[in-house]
């Protein structure tokens, strides 16, 4: 498997596709419970008619609401670059306990080192995105791949519940914690829709570093994405400004106080 010298950060590449807006179409749920949550994010438990019921989880809310700026320990180059345009980008908030529950979540094809592929909704209250929403959809993994199935299932979830498609999030079972070229190729769809964008990668055996908020450079790393025709793994050029194709996201706090839903679509 070649290495992207795009990223610069491991001889091993990864792949996700997680996209959920290809060959969409209508699909019925049925919501079975509702009850008020945190703030005025609301948390559904529904049954979707196809494919099988999905799972139903909720974090914990403690009485008081604590939000912590998130910041990952790094050794690369792009934890010394400053976001290239935080100061226009809106905040957004997600509860740490979905990362782990993903995790849980995740921990069978983890242990037979399949990658594992998700996608996050979020809603917008007074200029703050809330990531109330993770979904797993049915896919076919590798241990360098998680190809996301039937995702007219994943748009209709977030369609329900008017949900922004906030991005994404993937395991990296054996691998170290960073983008690969097609990681970025899959992620410059989301950014494009929704700004505030990021993706988040869990590598439990880096021990470096477990976990990265990731996303597109504007306007430099953004700029080769969109000039950029190849598919699989291939090295991606320098931006001629001589900053990262990527970077870690500083608009990203974690919110104990948050709620969220879980639909594993297996």
């Amino acid at each position: 498997m070649k290495k992207s010298p795009g990223c610069q950060l491991s001889s091993v590449d990864s792949i996700s596709s997680c996209s959920p807006y290809e060959n969409l179409s209508p699909m019925s749920l049925h919501t079975i419970s509702e009850w008020p949550c945190a703030g005025r994010v609301t948390a559904h438990a529904v049954t979707l008619s196809s494919p099988s019921p999905a799972l139903f989880l909720t974090a914990k809310a403690p009485q008081g609401a604590l939000v912590t700026h998130v910041s990952v320990a790094d050794s690369d180059k792009q934890s010394n670059t400053e976001p290239s345009v935080s100061n226009v980008l809106q905040d957004v908030h997600i509860s740490a306990q979905l990362m782990e529950d993903f995790l849980e979540l995740a921990k069978e094809n983890t242990d037979k080192d399949l990658e594992t592929c998700g996608v996050l909704g979020a809603f917008l209250e007074n200029g703050t995105f809330y990531v109330t929403t993770l979904i797993i959809p049915k896919q076919d993994s590798t241990s360098s791949s998680c190809q996301a199935l039937n995702e007219e299932d994943v748009f209709a979830i977030q369609n329900d519940r008017s949900l922004f498609p906030m991005g994404w999030i993937h395991t990296h079972p054996s691998q170290s914690c960073f983008m690969s070229s097609v990681d970025l190729h899959t992620h410059y769809s989301y950014q494009m829709m929704v700004p505030e964008a990021f993706a988040i990668v869990l590598a439990p055996t880096d021990s470096s570093r477990s976990y990265g908020i990731f996303r597109l450079t504007e306007p430099s790393g953004m700029s080769v994405l969109k000039e950029c025709q190849e598919t699989g793994f291939h090295p991606h050029k320098e931006p001629a400004d001589g900053s990262p194709i990527y970077e870690h996201c500083s608009h990203v706090y974690t919110n104990s106080n948050l709620r969220f839903e879980i639909f594993d679509l297996r």
